[in-house]
């Protein structure tokens, strides 16, 4: 059974068929932003089960495939005779036009990367309202040589002669661009009007549709049983205990486990914010001594974060045991989570699909089997982004919805080497300082990371007139808009003297800050 059928609450009006593009998640949240339910589905998806999920229209993904490699990916060729609009993609266009009697060949010196202005020669739906010699982005190493029957040629590029195809009476459509890439000037028309006037989609994928259907689902799932939820403060995990308390209240318990690794005055706001404004109960358990313990002298990063997580279960364990029993455990997965288990690799051999393992959640890290939790995800057909107007539709503050992503092991993998308390107080208070003038000078929302790195090494300064020997810290601010790449935030220099002038003042053992321009890739944002 697919697993996309398991979860039937509603069914997607756009269907988009993974052929190992990179890109398949950005189409369907592209879709998304138009108000529609589109998700991800492996190509090898059966007809059967397309029929009973009823789409209005269909997306072939590209790839980094050949339509004529050997174990090339393919579908069902019978979803060109559904009768529902068909939109390919680069490779997923190359297909439609093999599988349906054209021919596709190895562009060699024509391949064409990057932006293109395209000609429009013939105009159709999928076309309304784009310029001619607009710029899309192109990707593709093969090219169309001759058109199935009954295909038209609607427009081209000086290095490819089909950038845009049709088959009217059909509903078949192809692009060789990536309408669903920022660099495509007219992307999102061609989007709108492949859902809106092709399709003929309705938009009614909204936030308070969304509520509607979610907290109904919650209490039919759960009744009167009791529930449990693993509270980071991260806006994950928050919009996910307020949407649960607002469906079954008190039947709600959230555990926040303080492991010591925090950031200044988190522990504190958590408590005071869930617990004291909105009468969520929060259980916190105080951990920090524990876990400090187990990293004594451990340098590796992998094996820090091995540590945290596996000490994590072994606390979540006993307490949920204490404050239960529990029928329910609450997870704030969300729907990158759900394509990334279903798998998105090519066998070599049988050009099949090869499932992955289901990823650990962050917060849980992979549960002991003899807690016996049924699951209870409520987000795991959203994006990040769809969470964040979620919890500002639930009342949440701007602090929590627009707070920097954290990770799991906090503070503990922003310490290079060892760990000790004297280090992660003094970097408690210089991460505090860079987002404390980042906040000030207006920046906060404009950077999707500020924070501080201590350094395992010491470095001479001199400070009073006295020869110090201190710390090194690193500032760290990065733009982007999923984490997946960065740029280096231009910060202006008079915020960071600033920045640098309070923590060599007020952080003892620390008396040089550096700043780092390195953008992801070739680094990633994290130091460790």
């Amino acid at each position: 059974m697919n697993q996309y059928l398991l979860t039937k609450e509603r069914d997607p009006s756009i269907l988009i068929l993974d052929f190992g593009s990179q890109y398949s998640e950005l189409i369907a949240r592209r879709i998304r932003e138009t108000n529609v339910f589109s998700m991800v589905v492996s190509h090898a998806i059966s007809i059967e089960e397309i029929k009973s999920i009823n789409p209005k229209g269909l997306i072939l993904s590209g790839g980094p495939s050949s339509v004529y490699e050997e174990n090339a990916p393919k579908s069902d060729d019978k979803i060109f005779e559904l009768g529902i609009p068909v939109l390919g993609i680069c490779y997923g266009m190359q297909l439609m036009v093999k599988e349906l009697g054209g021919v596709v060949m190895q562009a060699d010196n024509k391949a064409e990367y990057g932006r293109a202005p395209i000609n429009i020669d013939v105009n159709n739906d999928l076309l309304i309202g784009v310029k001619d010699l607009s710029i899309m982005w192109m990707s593709h190493g093969d090219s169309i040589e001759r058109l199935p029957p009954n295909f038209l040629k609607n427009a081209h590029t000086d290095n490819t002669s089909h950038a845009v195809i049709s088959n009217i009476s059909n509903k078949l459509f192809g692009v060789q661009f990536h309408p669903e890439v920022v660099h495509s000037e007219y992307g999102m028309t061609v989007i709108k009007n492949f859902v809106y006037k092709i399709c003929q989609c309705k938009a009614d994928w909204t936030t308070d549709t969304f509520l509607e259907e979610a907290i109904p689902r919650i209490r039919n799932q759960v009744k009167k049983k009791k529930v449990l939820l693993a509270l980071s403060g991260g806006v994950d995990s928050s919009t996910l205990a307020f949407l649960l308390h607002k469906a079954i209240g008190d039947q709600l318990t959230c555990m926040f486990i303080d492991q010591g690794f925090m950031r200044k005055g988190e522990p504190e706001f958590l408590m005071k914010f869930f617990d004291k404004k909105f009468h969520i109960r929060v259980e916190y358990i105080n951990s920090r001594e524990r876990f400090i313990n187990k990293l004594s002298g451990v340098t590796d990063p992998e094996q820090k974060r091995k540590i945290i997580g596996a000490e994590f279960i072994r606390v979540f364990e006993e307490e949920s045991k204490r404050l239960g029993p529990f029928d329910y455990l609450a997870q704030g997965t969300l729907y990158p989570d759900v394509i990334e288990s279903a798998g998105t690799n090519i066998d070599p051999k049988t050009g099949e699909r090869i499932a992955v393992k289901i990823k650990s959640h962050h917060n849980v890290g992979g549960l002991p089997k003899d807690l016996q939790f049924k699951l209870v995800e409520p987000l795991r057909k959203l994006f990040k982004d769809e969470v964040r107007n979620l919890g500002k539709a639930l009342g949440l503050p701007d602090e929590i919805i627009k707070r920097h992503p954290f990770p799991g092991p906090g503070l503990a993998i922003r310490i290079l080497g060892k760990v000790s308390d004297e280090k992660l107080n003094c970097l408690r208070n210089a991460d505090w300082i860079v987002r404390d003038e980042i906040t000030k000078a207006g920046l906060y929302n404009e950077i999707w990371q500020a924070f501080a790195v201590l350094l395992p090494v010491k470095t001479v300064g001199v400070m009073g007139d006295k020869r110090t020997y201190a710390w090194p810290v690193v500032i760290r601010c990065v733009s982007s808009e999923d984490g997946m790449t960065a740029d280096w935030s231009k910060v202006p220099f008079e915020i960071l003297e600033k920045i640098s002038n309070r923590i060599v003042n007020e952080v003892s053992q620390v008396n040089r800050v550096v700043f780092d321009i390195t953008s992801k890739p070739p680094g990633t944002i994290e130091w460790e």
